[in-house]
């Protein structure tokens, strides 16, 4: 049972209902974790909008595979089940090129070197050397989409703290951390 009182949908308090309409009509449902951001509803509305702002950067792969690296990082048993569904079912990603974005690689060269760069920042908490830049744009990524990677990664730890503070009651298929 989470730690923290997620409020059913029709309790969220009256200035998240609106946010929480558009996530219900984005996704069909509206999850625990966005029910939890719903206790305080600048939290919500800032998450929602730097996540709307991101989604239209890096493409859907490897904004999931970051997702799965930094959550990974952070032993977040909430986002790691909620981005391998949504990796497996948004982001046409199969069972190994998941279980290789939680380890920060991928099959795909190019987002290989943009998840092992996240899993670089989530770990040593942005402080990454020259090699891990030089390493990022020896890939292609210019100084911008290197942002967007850092902004991923940020919008990520401020889920994966949030549920493991919360020990927010998972609502899609259990994966855990330490089965990595």
């Amino acid at each position: 049972m989470s730690r923290l009182a997620i409020p059913a949908r029709s309790a969220a308090p009256a200035a998240a209902q609106p946010l929480l309409d558009a996530v219900e009509s984005q996704l069909g449902v509206v999850p625990n974790l966005f029910r939890l951001l719903a206790l305080s509803p600048p939290a919500l509305e800032g998450f929602l909008g730097l996540s709307g702002a991101l989604s239209r950067t890096l493409d859907a792969k490897t904004r999931e595979g970051i997702a799965l690296a930094t959550a990974q990082v952070n032993g977040c048993d909430y986002c790691l089940s909620a981005h391998s569904y949504l990796g497996a079912q948004v982001a046409k990603l199969d069972a190994a090129e998941i279980a290789a974005n939680r380890r920060g690689a991928s099959a795909d060269a190019r987002t290989g070197v943009a998840l092992e760069f996240a899993r670089s920042v989530a770990e040593r908490r942005g402080q990454v050397d020259d090699g891990a830049l030089e390493a990022v744009r020896r890939a292609g990524y210019g100084d911008a989409e290197i942002v967007e990677i850092v902004a991923q990664v940020a919008l990520n730890v401020l889920t994966n703290f949030l549920n493991n503070t919360a020990e927010t009651d998972i609502d899609f298929p259990v994966v855990s951390s330490q089965a990595a």
